[in-house]
C-alpha cells in the first residue's frame, strides 16, 4: 500500500518551489536498478519508504531536491542494495558535473538538456543583452517562440484564445516532440523577425539581375536564411556580350562574386552563410562547373549540384551523346557523350564531395504550382525545391518520441503532425520577409516543410537495424502516415483560413480537393543543431558513431555515449567505462568481441553499412514527401569511384529527387574526425572519433550542417 504523503511541494536547486511528485522518485530508483542490470520490481516499495521518511523529517518545512536524494541513498543502502545505491550516487555526481558545466557556459537550464545542447543554445539561440550576457533560459526561448507564433491565430479568429494556443505550442516545443528551423528559434519575437530557413533567388542573364540577386542574398544571409541559385540562364564563358562587345566570363566566374559576398556577411551574427549553386547539365560550361571544386577553398560557401534531365540520364544508360545549349539563343554549341559527363560528376564527387545531382524533371513533375512557374533551384542542402523568390519554413517531428512499448504511437504522431502543420502555417503570416518579392511568392503558395529527426534512434527502439528491409518498410510506413495527416490538416486549414492564393488551377484542385492551405507540407531536412537540442539523431541519417568525443567548447571535450546503447549495455551486462572509451577510438562496435552480435547489428553506424542502404532509406522517405529529402550517403575513405557511381545511379532509379555523397577525408575542413584528439578528461592523447559541437550526423562539413 503506497505511503500516505503530506508533502505537497519541493524546492529545486535554483530556489523554485514546485509540486512534489513521488513518481519521480520511483522512476529514479528504477533507473538505478537498470544501471546495474537488475530487475526494478522493488522500486515502488523503496519509493514508498523514501516518501514516508520525507514526511517524518520535514513536517514543518519544504524539503529540497538534495534532501530527497540523500534519503533515497540511505534507503537503498539500508535495504541491502549497495550496488544500486552506488549507481544512484554516480548518477548524482554526473548530474552535478553537468550542472557545473552549464553554469560555466552561463545558462540556467530547467529543461535538463544535454551540456552540448545548452552550449549550442548559448552560442546561437538564446537572447543576449548589449553586453553579450544571456538574458533568457531555454524554457524562456521556447516561450518566446510559442507566444510569437500563436499571435497569428488572431488573423483568422478575432476572439481566438491566444493563451491556449501559446500553451499548446509551448508544450510542443518543450517536450522536444517538434522543433522548427533555426531562424524561427533565433528570431521569433525579435526585431529581425525573419523565420524562414530556405530561399531561392533568380539569376537572369543581365548585370542588373546578377547584382540584384547578390543584394537579396545579403539580406537573406543577414537574417539567418540560406539561399539557392540556378546559374543556368547565364551565357557561357567566351560568349559575346553585344552591348559592350566584350566576352562573357560565364556562370562559375559570377559564382565567385556570390561566394565573396557570403564571406563578408555572417548570418545574423550567429552562423555562416550557405548557398546552393545549380547548373543544368546541358549548359555549355557544365564541365568547368563540375570540376570547379578541385581548387582548394574555391567556392567554399557553396554546395553545388548538377541539374540532370531525364533525357541526360537516358542518354547515360544508352551510351548516347547529348547536346549542350547556349541559354542566350537556344543554339546547340556541341555534343558530349553523356556517360563521360556522368563519370566526371561521380569522380569529382568522390574526390571533393561535389557536385551532387538534382533530377530536375522529376522535381518539376511534382511541382505543386506549374501554372506559376518552373522550379530551377533548391535551398543549400537540396531538400527544398523552390520557385524564384519563394521561401519555406521547415520543422521536424522527433520520431524517437513517438515510440511507446516498442511500437509506433500513431495517435501521438497524428496529434504532433497536426499541431506542427498549424504552427508552420502561422509562421508564414508573422514572418518578416527580407524583401517584398519573397513575401508575395511565399504567401502565394504558402509552402511548409514538415520533416522528421531521430529516425535512427526510432529504429533502435523498434529493434530494427538501419540496413534492413524492415527499416525501409518502417520508413515508408511512417512517412506515408505523416504525409497523409499533414495533407488532411492543411486541407482543414484551407477550409477555415482559405487556400493558398495560387490554388486555382493547381494539381491540388485537379485532384478534387476543395481547399488546401499549403502548396506543399512535407520535407526531410538535415536537422543539425535542432536535433542536438532535441537530444536525438539527425534527420533520417544513421548513427555516425556509438561513442565519441564531443568538442563542446574550447578546451572542453566530453565523452558521449549513445544513451540507448548505454542503457542496453547495462541491461545486457557488458557495460564498462573502459569499453566505452575503447569504442570511442573507432565509433563502431563491429570489432569488439565484448559486444553481442545482436547489439552490433542494431547499433550499426554510417560506415558499417553498404551505401545502397543510405539510398534506399532516402528513396523510401521520398516516396511520401511533397518536396525533397536531404540525405548524405557517407563513404569510407577507401571507397572506389565505381561505388559512388552505383549510388548516383540507384538514386535516380529509385525515384529520389537528388543525391549528395561524401567520402570521408575528401575535404580538409570537417566537423567529424576519426583522428588524433587530445582528450583531457580521459587524461591522455589517443585516437578518438571527434565531433564538433554542432555536428549531429550526415554531411560532415560546416556548409551542410543543416537546420
Amino acid at each position: 500500500m503506497p505511503a500516505k504523503n503530506k508533502i505537497k511541494r519541493i524546492q529545486k536547486r535554483d530556489g523554485r518551489i514546485v509540486d512534489f511528485e513521488p513518481q519521480k522518485i520511483t522512476e529514479a530508483i528504477k533507473k538505478a536498478f537498470t544501471a546495474v542490470g537488475g530487475q526494478a520490481e522493488p522500486a515502488p516499495a523503496l519509493s514508498d519508504e523514501v516518501v514516508q521518511l520525507i514526511n517524518e523529517r520535514f513536517p514543518d518545512r519544504i524539503p529540497g531536491v538534495e534532501d530527497v536524494q540523500d534519503i533515497v541513498e540511505e534507503v537503498l543502502i539500508k535495504s541491502g542494495y549497495a550496488d544500486v545505491a552506488k549507481a544512484y550516487i554516480l548518477y548524482r555526481q554526473k548530474r552535478a558535473e553537468i550542472r557545473r558545466l552549464k553554469s560555466f557556459i552561463g545558462v540556467s537550464d530547467e529543461l535538463k538538456l544535454s551540456v552540448n545542447a545548452v552550449n549550442v543554445l548559448e552560442r546561437r539561440y538564446l537572447l543576449k543583452n548589449e553586453e553579450g550576457k544571456i538574458v533568457e533560459t531555454p524554457a524562456q526561448l521556447f516561450k518566446r517562440v510559442a507566444n510569437h507564433v500563436a499571435s497569428a491565430e488572431k488573423l483568422y479568429q478575432r476572439d481566438a484564445d491566444l493563451s491556449a494556443s501559446e500553451e499548446e505550442f509551448y508544450s510542443l516545443l518543450t517536450s522536444l516532440d517538434f522543433l522548427p528551423n533555426t531562424p524561427t528559434l533565433m528570431n521569433s519575437g525579435t526585431k529581425i523577425g525573419q523565420l524562414s530557413g530556405c530561399f531561392v533567388i533568380p539569376v537572369e542573364d543581365s548585370m542588373t539581375s546578377i547584382f540584384d540577386a547578390l543584394k537579396y542574398m545579403a539580406l537573406v544571409h543577414k537574417s539567418g536564411g540560406g539561399t539557392g541559385f540556378s546559374f543556368s540562364k547565364l551565357r557561357p564563358r567566351g560568349d559575346i556580350v553585344k552591348s559592350t562587345k566584350r566576352v562573357a566570363s560565364g556562370p562559375v566566374s559570377f559564382m565567385r562574386v556570390f561566394n565573396t559576398g557570403t564571406e563578408v556577411i555572417k548570418q545574423g551574427g550567429k552562423r555562416r552563410g550557405a548557398n546552393m549553386g545549380i547548373l543544368r547539365v546541358d549548359h555549355p560550361d557544365i564541365l568547368e562547373f563540375i570540376t570547379c571544386k578541385t581548387r582548394e577553398n574555391f567556392l567554399n560557401n557553396f554546395n553545388i549540384s548538377v541539374a540532370a534531365t531525364d533525357d541526360f540520364m537516358k542518354a547515360v544508360k544508352e551510351g548516347k551523346e547529348y547536346s549542350l545549349v547556349n541559354p542566350r539563343n537556344g543554339e546547340v554549341v556541341r555534343k558530349l557523350k553523356a556517360a563521360d559527363v556522368f563519370d566526371l560528376i561521380v569522380t569529382m564527387a568522390w574526390k571533393t564531395g561535389d557536385p551532387g545531382m538534382i533530377f530536375i524533371d522529376r522535381i518539376n513533375r511534382a511541382n505543386p504550382t506549374p501554372h506559376i512557374g518552373q522550379i530551377e533551384a533548391t535551398n543549400p542542402c537540396g531538400e527544398q525545391p523552390l520557385l524564384p523568390f519563394e521561401s519555406c519554413n521547415l520543422g521536424s517531428v522527433n520520431l524517437s518520441h513517438m515510440i511507446a512499448d516498442g511500437k509506433i504511437d500513431f495517435d501521438k504522431l497524428r496529434k504532433t503532425v497536426r499541431l506542427a502543420v498549424r504552427f508552420l502555417d502561422n509562421v508564414i503570416d508573422i514572418n518578416h520577409y527580407p524583401a517584398k518579392p519573397f513575401e508575395e511568392m511565399t504567401k502565394g503558395n504558402r509552402k511548409i516543410g514538415l520533416g522528421v529527426m531521430g529516425f535512427a534512434e526510432t529504429l533502435i527502439k523498434l529493434n530494427t537495424p538501419y540496413n534492413s528491409e524492415e527499416a525501409v518498410q518502417t520508413a515508408e510506413r511512417l512517412m506515408r502516415f505523416i504525409q497523409k495527416e499533414a495533407h488532411k490538416m492543411s486541407a482543414e486549414l484551407g477550409e477555415t483560413r482559405g487556400s493558398f492564393l495560387n490554388f486555382k488551377g493547381s494539381p491540388w484542385e485537379k485532384k478534387g480537393y476543395s481547399a488546401m492551405r499549403n502548396a506543399t507540407t512535407t520535407t526531410i531536412a538535415p536537422t543539425g543543431t535542432i536535433s542536438i537540442i532535441a537530444g536525438t539523431t539527425s534527420g533520417i541519417e544513421p548513427l555516425f558513431a556509438v561513442t565519441f568525443v564531443r568538442n563542446v567548447m574550447e578546451g572542453t571535450k566530453l565523452l558521449e555515449v549513445n544513451p540507448l546503447f548505454e542503457e542496453m549495455a547495462k541491461k545486457e551486462g557488458f557495460y564498462s567505462e573502459e569499453l566505452m572509451m575503447k569504442i570511442a577510438k573507432k565509433g563502431s562496435l563491429q570489432d569488439f568481441a565484448e559486444v553481442p552480435e545482436k547489439v552490433k547489428r542494431l547499433f550499426v553506424t554510417s560506415f558499417d553499412m553498404a551505401p545502397e542502404w543510405h539510398v534506399r532509406i532516402q528513396a523510401a522517405f521520398q516516396k511520401y514527401t511533397d518536396n525533397a529529402v536531404s540525405k548524405t550517403v557517407n563513404f569510407a575513405p577507401d571507397v572506389t569511384v565505381d561505388e559512388v557511381k552505383k549510388a548516383y545511379s540507384l538514386a535516380y532509379e529509385l525515384g529520389c529527387k537528388g543525391i549528395t555523397v561524401y567520402r570521408y577525408g575528401s575535404k580538409k575542413e570537417q566537423v567529424l574526425y576519426i583522428g588524433s584528439v587530445v582528450s583531457e578528461e580521459l587524461g591522455e592523447s589517443r585516437e578518438y572519433v571527434s565531433a564538433d559541437s554542432e555536428y549531429a550526423g550526415g554531411c560532415p562539413t560546416p556548409l551542410c550542417m543543416g537546420t
